[in-house]
């Protein structure tokens, strides 16, 4: 059989999605956690470590992100900081983790992959805050808003936008990031990958990029639809007319 027939074996048959006894298994001191030999539990898996490590990363750099871009200061900063965790490779974190006191296992992969996270969210939120048309401010300053009332009533809402788009390209990185999980013993839909190259599968490996691809981009569509359904109608008017007129 061809590598191409493989994966669309693997793929058909049902006991790979559903393991051979179930999604979960028995842990030697009587806990439980996600079968290996389950896409359905690997992929369950996998998404709530994406989870996990943008929330993680969305807490530090939203609200950073939103005052720098509200007082318009640590701009600067904020590109370095984006571009240096940008270029630090997520393997070799995982792997100084994994041989640090974190250890291991899925913890080091959520660590990493929120570092990896970090840079898209910050960015977008202080670009999204600092971009707001200053008549814009003006205009809100004029009617007697406080400082909190512009940030949250008004820079807030036309930011969200921006911002939006950032926790997406965000997610969809750590969702593709993930499968380096199982280079350090951590679990996710890249253990079908690491198991197929370690068994010499290929075809398994195939798959594992197919579901892999597959779940990025339906991540991807997903947040792009409540991207557009947060983005205020106004603004979805403005970028459909510019959008026309290109």
């Amino acid at each position: 059989m061809s590598t191409i027939e493989d994966a669309w074996s693997y793929l058909t048959t049902a006991q790979n999605w559903t393991g051979a006894n179930g999604i979960t298994t028995s842990t030697f001191d009587g806990g439980w956690t996600w079968a290996n030999d389950s896409i359905i539990a690997l992929g369950i898996e996998h998404m709530l470590m994406s989870i996990a490590a943008v929330t993680i990363a969305a807490i530090l750099a939203l609200p950073l992100g939103v005052y720098l871009g509200h007082v318009r200061k640590g701009g600067t900063a904020t590109v370095i900081v984006s571009n240096v965790s940008r270029a630090m490779p997520t393997l070799a974190l995982l792997t100084l983790f994994a041989a640090s006191a974190i250890g291991f296992g899925n913890k080091a992969v959520i660590i990493a992959a929120a570092i990896f996270a970090f840079p898209p969210i910050l960015t977008n939120s202080f670009t999204g805050m600092a971009d707001v048309d200053p008549d814009v401010r003006d205009a809100a300053r004029g009617i007697g808003m406080t400082r909190f009332q512009i940030a949250t009533r008004v820079e807030l809402p036309l930011a969200v936008p921006l911002i939006a788009a950032g926790l997406r390209t965000s997610s969809v990185q750590t969702v593709a990031t993930v499968p380096l999980a199982a280079l350090v013993a951590g679990g996710g839909l890249g253990v079908i990958i690491n198991t197929g190259i370690a068994t010499q599968r290929y075809g398994q490996v195939l798959a594992g990029g197919i579901i892999v691809a597959v779940v990025a981009l339906t991540t991807d569509a997903v947040l792009g639809r409540l991207q557009r359904r947060v983005t205020p109608p106004q603004l979805r008017a403005v970028a459909a007319a510019a959008k026309a007129s290109a």
